[in-house]
């Protein structure tokens, strides 16, 4: 009788520790795993097709503006609520007229499964909540969330996770005849695009042709610069000029700064980036406006924004071959212009890549951040996942994912993953 039960449990065992042995196997295959790059070097992503899981609610997903990947690697990104359209949101009317959507939150924070962990804001939220142009949102290392949208009448503020009020960095103005200059630092018409140095607890706002640097707990002027770290005061007012594109030369050397300025981040070791879609460029800085050097990305082959009207009077009837630039809210029978739509730092300690969102190729380049050298690129032009249209957000977590958002008819968000080999 015992000899029988034993055969049954060598025979169990003879099928069981192989499997042991080959699920061992394949964890220790897992761990070791490397990440994949190209001849180039350039590190390798697949979009996963799943992220992120469908909207609770009934809610529509609208232009995804803005991307941030907070300490404890959560996802925030801001839902243009206001960018929704009629056959969007047929859900809300009364009585319903479709089966979804309504209009989402305008704030959303999730894991990196993609659930919906926390979700407010809108133009009903609060009477300081950004009405128009919403632009940018930062969660600082406090754990407060930091808000801002582009029109006159908006400005930087301050919240908890939970949605709740801190503090308005103002400066608004209130003549409506009133007309910016890149001199002027007490009235600002446009804080949409900003960045924080938890650090130093400093703001830096990018705007017209300079970067102004303020207190981040009084909202104090500290200093400022244009480019290539001119004083103020001798940025130009005047439009820069637009300039023929040969689809081969770069655009002619520019020292103001070339808008829109479309981004700044500051990397770990203390250098800031500006994104210049007039001169496809990522101008570098250090903090107290030293310039470093600039760093060209798509300018062979794309047009920079300089071209997008207004232009110095002079050039308004030229006939010498300058092309016009298609924009978000205006003409779109003709491409945009410029590549520098928003930058991501990889998380890695000395912050190897620099990975750029560029809207008008609809690609993410990948540049060697301290070399400068263009890696290469992924994505392209269309609607399918991994594909992009009017990329316009991204970001990095801690494992090396990246984050994207859409924004005119695009729409979403994506998450690309590390390819392993």
């Amino acid at each position: 009788m015992r000899s029988g039960i034993q055969k049954k449990i060598n025979l169990f065992l003879s099928f069981l520790l192989p499997l042991i042995f080959l699920a061992c196997s394949d964890m220790q295959n897992q761990t070791s795993l490397e990440r994949a790059y190209d001849d180039n070097g350039m590190p390798l992503f697949q979009v996963d097709p799943f992220w992120p899981k469908t909207l609770p609610n009934n809610w529509s997903n609208q232009q995804a503006i803005s991307i941030f990947v907070d300490k404890d690697d959560h996802i925030w990104w801001m839902n243009r609520d206001n960018s929704a359209r009629g056959d969007e949101i047929g859900a809300e009317f009364d009585p319903p007229r479709q089966l979804c959507c309504i209009r989402g939150p305008a704030v959303i924070e999730m894991d990196q499964e993609g659930n919906v962990l926390r979700s407010w804001g809108g133009s009903d939220h609060h009477p300081l909540f950004p009405q128009g142009g919403l632009q940018t949102i930062i969660v600082d290392d406090e754990d407060f969330v930091w808000i801002a949208g582009t029109s006159a009448q908006s400005s930087i503020t301050k919240w908890t996770k939970d949605g709740e009020f801190v503090w308005d960095f103002g400066r608004r103005p209130t003549d409506p005849d009133w007309e910016e200059n890149n001199q002027q630092t007490d009235i600002l018409s446009n804080k949409g695009r900003f960045q924080l140095d938890n650090d130093a607890r400093e703001i830096y706002i990018i705007q017209q042709k300079r970067v102004l640097v303020y207190d981040m707990d009084s909202g104090d002027y500290k200093r400022g610069w244009g480019g290539h770290g001119m004083p103020l005061s001798e940025v130009s007012n005047v439009p820069l000029a637009p300039y023929v594109f040969d689809g081969i030369n770069l655009p002619p050397e520019e020292v103001q700064f070339a808008p829109a300025l479309h981004f700044i981040e500051i990397s770990n070791d203390g250098l800031v980036y500006v994104g210049e879609r007039g001169q496809n460029r990522m101008g570098v800085y250090q903090k107290d406006g030293t310039w470093v050097e600039d760093i060209y990305v798509g300018a062979e082959i794309t047009p920079g924004e300089r071209n997008r009207r207004p232009w110095p009077p002079e050039y308004e009837n030229s006939e010498t071959g300058i092309i016009e630039c298609g924009s978000l809210r205006g003409d779109t029978l003709v491409p945009p212009c410029g590549t520098m739509y928003k930058l991501a730092l990889s998380k890695d300690p000395e912050q190897k890549y620099a990975y750029i969102g560029d809207g008008t190729n609809n690609v993410v380049w990948i540049v060697d951040r301290l070399s400068g050298e263009t890696l290469g690129h992924f994505g392209r032009n269309g609607r399918y996942a991994g594909e992009f249209h009017w990329l316009n957000a991204i970001a990095t977590d801690s494992d090396g994912n990246i984050y994207t958002g859409e924004v005119e008819t695009g729409k979403r968000i994506q998450k690309f993953l590390p390819v392993l080999k």
